[in-house]
């Protein structure tokens, strides 16, 4: 089954390019050129969004904010120009990657493909059992309290992977960020602990317990 990506930019042109590209290579491809489109057409469950920073009706990083409360797939911002604010703010609403435009056709294709591989490798690993109710599937990135699903942006969810299969390993901000983010990245690692900040209020609520150990000086870790 071929890989299903989002597109959403406001410029049709630049829409229509793209679809172009990804049909051509095997892709199977949706379209939005607004984010009340592209919010509705989430429910199609993509495996990758290509999302448009700035756009009339939505920007980006909200539309990104919006996605994540229930899509978990790589999302990789397209922008003609960043700053290193803007990049946080990005990171934090819960994307994965910067792209800037004008790009080329095979770096943008390389970098989709990597984001999809290492989505799949993720989809390989097994559910594993934690004590008192908590239960993380690896593969299908899902969270459960006592059967009950607690929902995990993808950032989030990937943090809480590699704490949790690390457990009593301390990882400081700048370790964490590299792994999560990439060590490519040109973020801030500060980032982090907002990150850790809603899993934690996200467990509360939830009755996962006090899982995320802060280790002041140091990091944090998993017990």
């Amino acid at each position: 089954m071929p890989y299903r990506i989002l597109v959403v930019d406001d410029e049709a042109d630049i829409v229509q390019m793209l679809q172009d590209l990804f049909t051509m290579k095997g892709y199977q491809v949706l379209a939005a050129t607004g984010g009340k489109q592209a919010l509705a057409l989430c429910s199609q469950k993509p495996d990758l969004i290509l999302l448009d920073v700035n756009m009339p009706d939505m920007d980006g990083f909200t539309l990104c904010r919006q996605i994540r409360d229930f899509v978990s797939c790589p999302i990789l911002f397209l922008t003609a120009r960043i700053e290193d604010a803007d990049k946080v703010k990005g990171f934090a609403a819960g994307g994965d990657d910067y792209i800037l435009k004008p790009f080329s056709s095979q770096e943008l294709l390389a970098r989709v493909a990597a984001h999809l591989r290492r989505e799949e490798r993720r989809q390989g690993q097994a559910q594993v059992k934690f004590d008192q109710g908590l239960v993380i599937d690896y593969g299908a990135r899902c969270l459960y309290q006592d059967g009950q699903p607690v929902h995990l942006a993808k950032k989030e969810f990937d943090i809480v992977e590699l704490l949790s299969m690390h457990p009593s390993q301390v990882f400081d901000r700048e370790r964490i960020y590299e792994s999560v983010w990439g060590w490519d990245s040109e973020g801030d690692s500060a980032v982090v602990a907002e990150h850790i900040r809603r899993i934690r209020a996200k467990f509360a609520a939830a009755g996962c317990g006090d899982r995320i150990v802060t280790v002041w000086g140091v990091g944090y870790k998993w017990q």
